[in-house]
This record gives C-alpha cells, sequence and structure tokens, in this order.
C-alpha cells in the first residue's frame, strides 16, 4: 500500500522506470536510482548534504540481507517521512534524484575510469601504461596510441609487440583491436618511431 502510494506521488517528479534491485524495486530517473522500495517501506538515496539531513530526521540506512553478509547501501528509509507528507519530502525527493544523476554521470565520465576499464586493456597493460608514465584515463585519450606505444617502449625495450599498438588504439576508439583497418594500421605505424 506504501509502495504504490510512493509510486503515485513521485509521478510529479517526471517519468521514471522501474527494476527490480536488492531485493525490491528500484526507481530510476535518466537511468539513475534515486529510490527503492522494499518490505513495504520507502527508501531513497543519499549522498552529499542528505545524509546530515537523514540523520537529524532519524532515517536509517537500508540492509540488504544476503545469504551470509549483511549490505548496507546509502539509501535511508523515508518511511515516516512520506507517510506524515514531511514539509521537506518534496525537497528530499528532489535532492536525490539530483545526487544519482549526479553520481551516474561521475560513473560514466573518464575521471572514474580505469585504463583496464577500456576496451583491449587488462591489468597487466595497464600497469605497463602507468610504469610508462601514463597515470590515468584522461591522459591516456589525449595522447594517443602511437605515443602511449612509443612510452611504452621506452620503458619495457624495442622488442615490445606490434599488437599493443593496435590494442591502444582500439582502447581509445572503444572497439576491439582486431577491428582496426589496415589503412589505420598503417598510419599509426607511421606515427611510430618503429
Amino acid at each position: 500500500m506504501l509502495e504504490q502510494s510512493f509510486l503515485e506521488y513521485v509521478k510529479k517528479f517526471g517519468d521514471y522506470q522501474k527494476r527490480s534491485m536488492f531485493g525490491g524495486t528500484g526507481l530510476f530517473m535518466q537511468d539513475a536510482m534515486y529510490a527503492l522500495l522494499a518490505d513495504n517501506q520507502v527508501h531513497v538515496r543519499g549522498g552529499g548534504d542528505l545524509n546530515v539531513l537523514f540523520a537529524s530526521l532519524g532515517c536509517k540506512k537500508y540492509q540488504h540481507v544476503k545469504k551470509q553478509t549483511i549490505a548496507t547501501v546509502n539509501y535511508y528509509n523515508i518511511s515516516h517521512l512520506f507517510s506524515d507528507r514531511h514539509e521537506k519530502l518534496d525537497h528530499i525527493i528532489e535532492r536525490s534524484i539530483e545526487v544519482a544523476i549526479k553520481r551516474r554521470d561521475y560513473k560514466r565520465s573518464s575521471t572514474n575510469r580505469r585504463l583496464r576499464d577500456l576496451p583491449n586493456m587488462q591489468l597487466t597493460l595497464e600497469r605497463m601504461v602507468k610504469k610508462s608514465g601514463v597515470k590515468d584515463v584522461s591522459t591516456f585519450m589525449k595522447l594517443g596510441a602511437p605515443v602511449v606505444f612509443n612510452r611504452v617502449r621506452q620503458t619495457y625495450g624495442n622488442d615490445v609487440d606490434l599488437k599493443l599498438l593496435w590494442k591502444f588504439a582500439g582502447a581509445i576508439e572503444g572497439v576491439h583491436w582486431e577491428l582496426i583497418e589496415e589503412p589505420k594500421k598503417q598510419n599509426l605505424l607511421s606515427s611510430c618511431n618503429v
């Protein structure tokens, strides 16, 4: 009953999507989860100034009980605030949506990505690239495949496999290295000190 009432209430904040999450139902706006409905309770995403507000209002974090562990997530039980139609309820929901979208954007940004998360890369290549002075994804992207490849060759010697150049180029383009076409490979090769 509480959950259905909450679903009606949040319509005023815009269209949302529902997905099964943490044993309940997650509410998403712009592909960012901001609320969790579970066990006939309403939980909304915390973060930033909201955590202090939730603490002052007596809201507890949601605990998802797994088989042998309990996972505490950054969603706060606001069921009593919703039932009482607390004066700050609209503000809380709006801020929760903002925090969720901002967090989603950060997770998708290159500042949050690791080199090993790029196509063709793995932990070993990430370590090689970092040892060669390229510390993050944005630097990797800015320098480009030929420069990164040359740096790796300077660090590890000239017998470094040429496939690394293709792997770096594929990582930058977001494709598997075997999809790099021959003219592009020749162009990349001519940009290197091989």
